[in-house]
């Protein structure tokens, strides 16, 4: 199947009373899907122009889910946006990702500033929607792109990172081959589908025909509750969500199958979290957006290679390599170079609009990680050449952090970086040379940023470590810090 709906008329044929998504109010079957996006891609089809992509800027809802599909059936990019951006970062985000068209609710729309946008309000597109043909017919070529996400680069500005539909659809196969996820299951999706990790285990699991429960905000206690009523087999989960289950202290004796991402699960958790959920499966995996899954580590592999992040998915070839690009011996660090259908087509050039690959002239794509393989084949990671801050299951890009702060006239120098916390893997610490008042950096901040990328703690120093070049060195800066909190 080329791409990630072609399965939804088989479905609808072969199972139409199937549930395919249960929210807490209502079910929708396998039949009553496929309309609803068959509909969604006719109306997205009728209102783009040549730019076929279409920004979401939408509450977590199965509306967001259908707005996702839709587009992607109709053989457009969906451009996905988080509802707790700010204005700021919202507009830098449009502005990379020039959407035809943006969608969003009544409310979210007060929070726009851009006013050439062509915005359609979704109260509105649902009456739109229903007017529309509930069939698909066209073909659409599975090197299509169909979903843009962001990261950000060394300076800070956002960059749009492009997916084709090949690129899941394999992904899906490491669904079915690596986790044993398939049209039999139950699968709860408890987190927002801005996030990659919750967006894909909705899309998958219906590509694949199974049933998923639908949560619009995360709750430890209505997760528990759906594992006890419904019959749930997957949770898809980050670390902080297993966290704030474990605080609750229910047990659950029915089988079940655990699929965490977005930072390290941490050994202490994964022993207590056995000791409730007493038949338990448990898969972590190593990934990125740019490169999908890379390697899997299932719950008996985690006993014997504590640490790893397991061994690479039975598509993905894996190469350690120095400096000089050469391939590593098994035990030596390195950069990770990975090959794979399941990477991406590259970044949106911001300009010209094209897509640049960053893939070398074999295949071989880096996101700059480093580390190595032990003589098992199994992977681990030693560190993060970029400085991407691991905030529960949410990227933080210090650099946009310190864009913000060094706004302020007072404020001479500034590094943002992350250290060790127990709960979220790491939070973000901001170190600052110059007057700047504390009361007014905090301001300018929850102005600036969403809630979870402000700084945690803040630290003030009269001079910042430095590397030979004249940068600031991070590693150093991290360490004093690190330092400093041991000793308080």
């Amino acid at each position: 199947m080329t791409t990630i709906t072609s399965t939804y008329k088989i479905q609808a044929m072969l199972n139409p009373d199937k549930i395919a998504i249960q929210t807490t109010s209502h079910a929708i079957s396998n039949m009553e899907w496929h309309k609803i996006v068959c509909r969604t891609a006719n109306w997205l089809d009728s209102i783009t122009d040549s730019n076929r992509t279409v920004g979401i800027f939408m509450p977590s809802s199965v509306a967001f889910l259908q707005l996702f599909t839709g587009a992607a059936m109709a053989g457009c990019v969906a451009a996905t946006f988080d509802a707790k951006w700010k204005t700021a970062e919202l507009d830098r985000r449009l502005a990379v990702s020039s959407p035809s068209v943006l969608i969003t609710t009544q409310k979210l729309a007060k929070r726009l500033s851009n006013m050439d946008l062509n915005i359609i309000i979704w109260e509105d597109a649902q009456r739109q929607i229903q007017e529309n043909d509930s069939s698909w017919n066209k073909e659409i070529d599975g090197e299509t792109p169909f979903y843009m996400g962001f990261t950000s680069g060394s300076t800070g500005v956002p960059k749009a990172f492009i997916r084709s539909h090949n690129s899941w659809v394999a992904s899906f196969s490491c669904t079915r081959n690596d986790f044993h996820v398939d049209e039999t299951d139950y699968v709860i999706i408890p987190g927002a589908l801005i996030h990659s990790h919750f967006l894909y285990g909705a899309v998958s699991s219906l590509y694949l025909g199974g049933t998923i429960y639908l949560m619009e905000d995360f709750s430890a206690v209505r997760v528990l509750e759906y594992i006890e009523t419904f019959p749930v087999t997957v949770l898809y989960v980050v670390p902080t969500m297993i966290e704030a289950m474990l605080f609750e202290k229910r047990l659950v004796t029915k089988p079940l199958k655990i699929i965490s991402s977005g930072a390290k699960w941490e050994e202490s958790s994964k022993r207590k979290i056995r000791e409730q959920f007493l038949n338990l499966s448990m898969f972590e995996f190593y990934g990125a957006s740019e490169l999908s899954y890379v390697t899997v580590l299932s719950d008996e592999e985690n006993k014997i290679h504590p640490g790893s992040v397991g061994k690479p998915c039975h598509n993905v070839e894996l190469e350690i390599r120095n400096d000089n690009m050469k391939a590593v011996e098994t035990g030596q660090i390195g950069k990770i170079f990975v090959r794979s259908s399941m990477v991406f087509l590259g970044y949106i050039h911001p300009q010209s609009r094209d897509i640049q690959s960053i893939h070398d002239k074999n295949g071989w794509v880096t996101v700059d990680d480093m580390g190595y393989l032990n003589d098992l084949g199994f992977l681990h990671i030693v560190g993060r050449e970029k400085n991407m801050i691991l905030f529960g299951a949410v990227n933080i890009f210090p650099e946009e952090i310190e864009t913000v702060l060094m706004a302020h006239p007072d404020v001479e120098e500034v590094a943002v970086v992350g250290v060790s916390d127990r709960y979220w893997g790491q939070i973000p610490i901001a170190v600052i040379k110059g007057n700047a008042p504390k009361k007014e950096l905090k301001k300018l901040c929850r102005e600036n940023l969403s809630v979870y990328k402000q700084p945690r703690k803040w630290y003030f120093i009269d001079m910042l470590p430095h590397t030979t070049s004249g940068k600031i060195a991070r590693v150093q800066t991290r360490q004093l810090i690190e330092n400093e909190v041991e000793r308080n």
